[in-house]
Order: C-alpha cells, then sequence, then structure tokens
C-alpha cells in the first residue's frame, strides 16, 4: 500500500488519543471523520493517476477535504 498523506493522525500527530476518544465517543465526529478518510482516499487516488477525475471534481473534493479537516480540528479542540 502507498503512503496516504493528509491522515488525520499526520495532520494532528498530537490529538492522535483525542481523535481516537471521539471517533469512539462521538456519533458526529465518527461520521464526518469517515467522510474524511473517503474524500481523502479519493484525491490521493486521483493523485497516483488510479482514478480519473476532472480538475473541477478534484478540485471540489479538495476544498471538501478542507471544510472537513476544519470541522474536525475545531471539535478536536472542543471549540
Amino acid at each position: 500500500m502507498s503512503h496516504t498523506p493528509h491522515e488525520l493522525r499526520e495532520e494532528f500527530p498530537e490529538l492522535v488519543d483525542r481523535i481516537h476518544e471521539l471517533k469512539v465517543s462521538d456519533a458526529h465526529f465518527h461520521r464526518i471523520s469517515e467522510e474524511y478518510h473517503t474524500i481523502n482516499r479519493q484525491i490521493h487516488r486521483a493523485e497516483i493517476g488510479e482514478d480519473h477525475l476532472s480538475s473541477l471534481d478534484e478540485e471540489d473534493l479538495r476544498k471538501r477535504r478542507m471544510l472537513l479537516k476544519d470541522e474536525i480540528y475545531g471539535l478536536l479542540k472542543g471549540d
């Protein structure tokens, strides 16, 4: 398996325990972290040429990933 950048544990290494805690205890956090993971994989597959996306579709996925990452960070920090 190839290395996939932007995994949550890599983005927030200091919050790995909190990520696990919220995935188990918070259904909303679990759902958005799974959506983030799915989108991240789609982007990665496009980057390595495994899947073909239009540049507009890839840009939309990147924007959605960024929004999810911001929401996830807010939940991790307790905002």
